[in-house]
């Protein structure tokens, strides 16, 4: 089952670099980096994999385990007690962590393109978000990433939390199938993983989220800001290896060699290769950055403002930022995919 409620923050999926080593003398002269992910999932963090399978984090002299824990609260209360050096946290959680004094900083846009959406079973009357007003919403965790997504969509229809609707947080996978057949919820705030894992257990759903919020770019990598300041060598070489591996991932003639570090970091999602590989091309393409991007790895700034409205609407932050600016950088996606070959 994967359900990242039977996981603890403890290790979840140890992949370090050194068990691709030659040596043992070469292992001990690399660095040992921690990397939190805010769910078990292997093909939500592909590129951290992939550069770990493909020695490119090696050859930047690191040393990178996996660790799950849940939520992207959570990720970021692990990045600023000095429990990992990076991890992958949703833009919402990290606007709203930064006005608690939470000194996090993305520094790539993994999922470019929207990868949560509110779904409701493939039979319900519901039809539109409109429809979902004196209904209750899913979740995964209680301040994940998907929360701030559902939210912002339910702002946008003109409905407050707790007045016109409520959340109630019941996991993934198998709670969530549960959930819906219990009828305690109506409608499910999802990762793209999710939905998929929720249609291959038979739940079958749809998407009924408006397509303008397709622009609101999900969880991307962060870092703390003394790091940049005080280890820059450190985010510059992991920006590297990074981008290497997502751009190594988006190349089909590599698939093969993907799919397999990708089942060597989560042996569950590996053993339904069909579900595996379903569910890798639609995470994949939403890391795909829109057409006016740069490079792999790009923050458009007009839609962390628009995450920022969203949250002072919804009442999840009281006030605008003194400076949003500071909570996300292109600088290291730049380096990232020189790196990589543009």
């Amino acid at each position: 089952m994967i359900n990242r409620r039977t996981f603890t923050a403890s290790l979840l999926a140890a992949v370090p670099a050194t068990s691709l080593m030659g040596t043992s003398a070469l292992a001990q002269s690399l660095r040992d980096i921690t990397f939190v992910q805010p769910s078990p999932s292997a093909i939500n963090s592909f590129p951290v994999f992939v550069a770990i399978g493909e020695g490119f984090f090696e050859e930047e002299g690191l040393n990178v385990t996996v660790e799950a824990i849940n939520g992207s609260g959570a990720v970021l209360q692990a990045l600023s007690a000095g429990q990992a050096h990076f991890g992958r946290p949703g833009p919402g959680p990290m606007i709203a962590a930064k006005t608690r004094g939470v000194d996090a900083v993305h520094i790539y846009n993994v999922a470019a393109r929207s990868n949560f959406g509110i779904a409701v079973q493939q039979d319900s009357d519901i039809q539109s978000v409109e429809g979902l007003r004196g209904k209750v919403i899913g979740t995964g965790t209680a301040d994940g990433a998907e929360v701030g997504f559902a939210r912002n969509v339910m702002t946008g229809a003109g409905m407050t939390e707790g007045e016109d609707y409520e959340f109630l947080t019941v996991g993934d996978g198998g709670p969530a199938t549960a959930a819906f057949l219990n009828g305690e919820i109506d409608a499910y705030s999802a990762s793209t993983a999710d939905t998929a894992i929720l249609n291959q257990r038979g739940m079958a759903v749809r998407d009924i989220t408006p397509a303008e919020f397709g622009r609101f770019f999900g969880n991307g990598i962060a870092t703390m800001a003394d790091t940049i300041a005080n280890d820059r060598e450190l985010v510059e070489a992991w920006s590297r290896a990074f981008a290497k591996g997502h751009a190594f991932a988006l190349d089909d003639a590599n698939r093969e060699a993907v799919l397999k570090h990708l089942a060597d970091g989560n042996p569950q999602e590996g053993e339904d290769k069909e579900f595996q590989s379903a569910l890798f091309d639609a995470v994949r393409s939403k890391t795909i950055p829109s057409d006016d991007a740069p490079h792999l790895g790009w923050y458009p700034a007009e839609v962390w403002q628009e995450w920022e409205d969203a949250l002072v609407a919804g009442g999840e932050i009281a006030a605008p930022l003194d400076d949003l600016s500071a909570v996300w950088t292109n600088e290291f996606a730049a380096i990232g995919a020189e790196a990589a070959g543009g």
